[in-house]
């Protein structure tokens, strides 16, 4: 998992002009510039149903003023219809976070289905996602849980744009530069402390941003058949997830969900090796690592469906801007030695100019690290010659 050196000095630079902002008691850097003023018609409009007036045309200053949610102050449950649940197969990993998903589509429209891309979603869906960082990550429920972002992915009609809100004191307020969070947490016995970036709508398109005939523009990243091909509960049974939006009339153009490709969870042992490694390569990685992603120049390709076989997936690949750090590596991917792969090593980097995913995380995941070594490791070392 790599990029261009210019990446991670602009990366770095990045970093260094995010404003930072307080909350919820814990210890913070001054608090961010206050957002340019909007019209604030459609947002200060009082109903109990989704103001889609103020989604679709403004960039309201409080979450609670769009009306996604039955308790303005909990944006993890209850979404106000047409407002869905959905959830990964696959961890997206952000500094330990508990992720809370919702999709809200307008009245009528459905979701185009895509084999391997993102789904094709309509003009008016709007794509929340709250991160609630726990006190301990053997343990769950909103008790050990600190609110700390709601992003929202907006479909409006000059396309889609990003808005990032932080949690203080039980309210949700937009940020236009980014943020920095004072966190202590334990895992597995280990207690850290670290600062998490909450990024600005700047950052949000590094990882979101599609190039591609010369425009850039941004997409949705994770809304993919095989990282939502999946059980959940609905209403006290436990279903497909894919088959439920079909059920609903969410998704159109489905094909036999025999057919559909599938990831999982990390710790899911009883399944296959590499499908857990490439699904978590997928939903960590190629959004950059893709011929029309941030780090295209890399030339390494992580999608789910690329050849993990293969030159282009880092099997005795050189980095093209990468000096191979301390310990002087050279290939993406040794098979069958992950402790000489780049690919592994960059996991568990923390300096802006060479961890990756370059932003997104401040800690290291060490099950995500234990899991591409012991993919690696399985790699039979006749698949290249590296030398």
């Amino acid at each position: 998992m790599k990029t261009h050196l210019l990446l991670s000095i602009v990366l770095a630079a990045m970093s260094l002009l995010s404003a930072c902002g307080g909350g919820d008691g814990q210890e913070s850097s001054d608090q961010s510039p206050t957002p340019p003023p909007t019209a604030e018609g459609a947002c200060e409009q009082q109903s109990s149903q989704v103001n889609w007036a103020a989604l679709m045309k403004e960039d309201c200053p409080r979450l609670s003023q769009y009306g996604l949610f039955n308790d303005p102050a909990n944006p993890t449950a209850q979404p106000r219809a047409p407002g869905l649940s959905y959830q990964l197969a696959t961890q997206l990993f952000s500094n330990y976070a508990t992720k809370y998903r919702f999709i809200y589509l307008p009245a009528g429209q459905s979701m185009q289905y895509q084999a391997q891309d993102a789904f094709d979603l309509p003009v008016g869906t709007v794509l929340v996602k709250t991160f609630s960082l726990p006190l301990d990550t053997a343990l769950s429920g909103s008790a050990n849980e600190t609110l700390i972002e709601t992003r929202l992915l907006i479909h409006r009609e000059q396309g889609w744009t990003s808005l990032v809100y932080q949690w203080q004191q039980g309210e949700a307020k937009l940020l236009s530069t980014g943020a920095t969070v004072r966190h202590t947490l334990t895992n597995q016995g280990q207690t850290q402390t670290f600062d998490y970036a909450i990024p600005s709508r700047a950052e949000c398109k590094i990882c979101h941003q599609r190039n591609q005939d010369n425009t850039s523009k941004i997409i949705p990243i994770g809304l993919k058949a095989h990282l939502l091909n999946r059980d959940i509960s609905h209403q006290g049974q436990t279903v497909n997830q894919l088959s439920l939006w079909e059920q609903l009339g969410l998704l159109r153009a489905m094909p036999p969900l025999a057919t559909i490709g599938k990831t999982f969870a990390l710790n899911d042992t009883s399944a296959d090796l590499t499908a857990r490694a490439k699904g978590y390569l997928d939903v960590n990685c190629a959004h950059c690592h893709s011929e029309t992603g941030f780090a295209s120049i890399s030339g390494l390709r992580l999608g789910f469906y690329v050849d993990h076989q293969s030159f282009q997936y880092g099997i005795c690949k050189q980095p093209p801007g990468w000096d191979g750090g301390d310990k002087g590596l050279d290939y993406d991917i040794v098979p069958g030695n992950a402790e000489h792969s780049i690919l592994l090593y960059r996991q568990t980097l923390n300096a802006p100019k060479d961890r990756m995913p370059p932003i997104g995380r401040s800690i290291e995941h060490q099950e995500g690290v234990e899991l591409i070594k012991q993919w690696i490791d399985s790699l039979a070392p006749s698949l290249g010659s590296c030398s």
